[in-house]
């Protein structure tokens, strides 16, 4: 167990990244435009769940590996961008049946999917993976052992943060496309918008250079 100091100097470190809007971000305010908040805090629920088996495989050393994989990683980053493109253009191509899901009468996007998404989203984040294997080690005492337990309460500490931080953008974008809705019209061009979003972040992250 690393000691509260160490918890204390990784929490502020981790709150002054993830608090600077960022991927995670922009995919959580592009799905609760698109989607409405359910969505999008959902979203932000499966990307924060992705961070824990990050962190399980920089403590088994697997992390390293892919991060130091050229080939590899550039992999893992544009199947993310790709699969972050594909929600894009679906938010546009439904972004009828989005405008109107808190009332209509279709059945909502299940719980599952929408956790689904946001895992995927995360786990293909090459950006995670980098701020971990350079930035984890040096909040670990190596001479107090349990390496691999450490690390994994530093994690733990993160996905906490991230998970606050970004369920705040993602209600503040549902709020804000509750107040869209009441407009049918304007709520089809915010959920075009949410998608828009999206596009542009997958692109953005797979010309972001070789090493993310």
């Amino acid at each position: 167990m690393p000691p509260t100091a160490t918890l204390a100097a990784f929490a502020f470190a981790s709150f002054a990244i993830i608090v600077i809007p960022g991927p995670s971000v922009l995919f959580a305010v592009g799905r609760s435009i698109s989607f409405g908040r359910r969505a999008g805090l959902l979203s932000v629920a499966g990307n924060a769940l992705a961070i824990i088996p990050i962190v399980a495989a920089v403590a088994l050393g697997l992390g390293f590996i892919v991060a130091q994989s050229v080939v590899l990683f550039t992999a893992i980053k544009l199947a993310g961008a790709v699969y972050i493109v594909y929600l894009g253009v679906q938010a546009i191509r439904h972004r009828k049946d989005g405008s109107m899901e808190a009332a209509a009468d279709a059945p909502p996007r299940s719980t599952f999917r929408m956790l689904g998404e946001g895992f995927l989203v995360g786990i293909s984040n090459p950006k995670l993976l980098v701020f971990f294997v350079a930035v984890l080690p040096q909040f670990v005492n190596f001479h107090a052992g349990a390496i691999p337990l450490q690390m994994m309460v530093l994690g733990v500490v993160f996905f906490l943060i991230a998970l606050l931080s970004d369920s705040t953008w993602a209600i503040l974008a549902g709020l804000a496309r509750g107040w869209f809705a009441k407009s049918p019209k304007r709520a089809e061009r915010l959920s075009a918008t949410g998608g828009v979003m999206l596009i542009g972040l997958g692109g953005v992250l797979a010309l972001t250079g070789n090493k993310g």
